[in-house]
This record gives C-alpha cells, structure tokens and sequence, in this order.
C-alpha cells in the first residue's frame, strides 16, 4: 500500500510500528510494505503535525518527547478503531474480529493448543491467528506479538503479566540409561556416575544446573553432560535415546511415563515448580479479540498444565 492510499489510522500505525521496532526496516517487514513507503508516511505525519516524532541515528530510531506523546495516542486511537469496525462486522454482530499474533514454547503449542484450537476458531470465526511455536523468548513489541506464554521466573522487562499457576516438573530416564547406570535412591547417588543431559537456554546460552527443593531449601548440583542441547523436543530426544537424566515439566513427558518409555526418579526430590505467565506488551485497552483469547487460553492451561487443587 502506497502513502496516498493510506488513511489517518494507517499512518498511526505505522508510527507505532516504527516505535515499538526501532526501525524503518524492521517496521517495512512486519507491515509488509516497502521501506519508501515507512519513511513516506512518517514525513507526513510530521508534516500535518509541524514537529519532529522520530530521533534518528544510524542504529536506532526512537521517540522525541512529542513522539511518544502521539505514539500513545496512537495505540488508543488505533484500538478504538479496531473496535468500531469489529462492531459491523460478521452480520452487524459484535464478536471479536481481527488476527493475533500470539507466541509459546513448542512443545506447549504442539501438545496442548493446537489440538484444542478447533474449539476456539469454532466459538470466535472472526478471529485469525498467527502462531509462534519456539522456545526462543520472543520480544513481543519489536517483533509484534499480541501476547505470548512464558514459562519460568521472568525479567522485569515492563510487559504486563498474568499470571497462571505453577507448572510441577518430574526427574525421569530412560529405562535404558537406569539399566545401564542404575537408578539413584537419593540426591547423593546422582554423583555415583551419573550424566544428565544439559539443557541451554537459546535465549540466553545460559545452561542449567540439577536442582530439588530438599526441607524446603533449593539445592543445586552440576552434573555431568555429555550432550547438550536447546530445545525441549531435543532435551527430551536425548533423554529417550538413553543419553542422561533430565528435568522437565510433567506435561511434556506424560504419554511417555504413561507407555513406560521413561520412569520417574527421585519423586521426593523434585525441583521447584516454575510460574507459566501470559505476557501483553501494553496494560491499557487490550482489544476485544485478544481479551477473550486470553481468557480461553488461562482456561485450557490451567486444566491440561496444572495439577488438581
């Protein structure tokens, strides 16, 4: 779309992409348009507005003061908008209309909502959905993500979480490896010859350590890895493969406790259960179609993640 076809909310959105991606090129690619036509539309807007909305270096484009004053109007005037026209839409009803984007871990995506999304995409036919599924931590502003769930203790990064619950993990092998190895009794048994297979983090690299919560206290031990990987699908390969002990959330790995193919070990010594959050990148007037996904997605977490209370 070229600059002359654009309306008013048109520009607002591209300055709001521009700002949240901190680049002309990065906001061409999310929108879909040329790079001329970005620079086009933010030249207009500050020529109908007679001031400068954008600060530009050559690595960083970023909001003068009056900018981010516009850019949150923006956000309100573009929601706004969404909503009126979501209110015509579909026969005059006024059900929620409109794509998200939304992000989660693989393994999540694959095993929990995809089977369940029938359901949602039957109760809500105006809604259309576009699904990260990857275990790289995702930044929702500057690759445009509506929400994304998250698992584990998370950074203060000025999203607005929700909060679900608190997912169990289990320790588990494979029957190969415990015939091999033996099966440890105790946390002290762990050093008798023990491997693990190592997981790091593709956020970060960051690899992580054995851990059990021991009379209340958080214990740590650094097993040895033959193998290390960054991927759930992969951590759990390994661990079928009989390559090491791993440590994992009960709900990735419970049709293989169920067929046999690995065994819980260690159930006293369990690691500290890790909070699932829902993450939005703003607080203020979250649009119809992503409130009631939100609210469908708490739903199916908490009955297929979360144990029984």
């Amino acid at each position: 779309m070229g600059v002359g076809r654009m309306d008013r909310i048109d520009l607002y959105r591209v300055l709001v992409r521009v700002v949240e991606a901190g680049s002309f090129t990065k906001a061409a690619v999310t929108l879909n348009v040329p790079r001329s036509t970005v620079s086009t539309a933010i030249a207009t807007l500050e020529a109908r507005l007679g001031t400068r909305l954008l600060s530009r270096t050559t690595r960083k484009v970023s909001p003068t003061q009056d900018g981010l004053a516009f850019y949150e109007r923006c956000l309100r005037l573009i929601e706004d908008s969404e909503e009126l026209d979501a209110l015509f839409q579909r026969d005059g009803s006024s059900a929620p209309a409109g794509r998200l984007a939304v992000d989660m871990p693989g393994r999540i995506g694959r095993l929990i909502v995809a089977p369940a999304l029938p359901d949602f995409l039957e109760r809500y036919p105006a809604i259309d959905l576009q699904i990260g599924m990857t275990d790289r931590a995702v930044d929702l502003i500057g690759e445009n993500v509506d929400c994304a769930i998250r698992i584990g203790e998370l950074p203060d990064s000025g999203l607005i979480a929700r909060n679900i619950g608190l997912l169990p993990l289990v320790n588990v092998a494979s029957r190969a490896y415990l015939a091999r190895y033996g099966t440890p009794r105790t946390p002290a048994d762990l050093a008798d010859g023990h491997l693990a297979v190592c997981y790091a983090s593709p956020t970060t690299g960051r690899t992580e350590s054995w851990d059990w919560l021991e009379d209340g206290a958080l214990r740590t031990l650094s097993l040895p890895a033959r193998v290390t990987v960054n991927s759930a699908e992969g951590y759990i390969a390994c661990c079928l493969a009989g390559l090491g002990l791993i440590q994992v959330p009960a709900y990735d790995v419970q049709a293989h406790l169920a067929s046999g193919e690995l065994v819980e070990i260690l159930p006293a010594f369990r690691c500290r259960p890790m909070p699932i959050t829902l993450l939005y990148p703003h607080r203020r007037h979250l649009s119809h179609r992503l409130q009631v996904f939100a609210d469908w997605l708490t739903t199916l977490l908490e009955a297929r993640l979360l144990p029984e209370r």
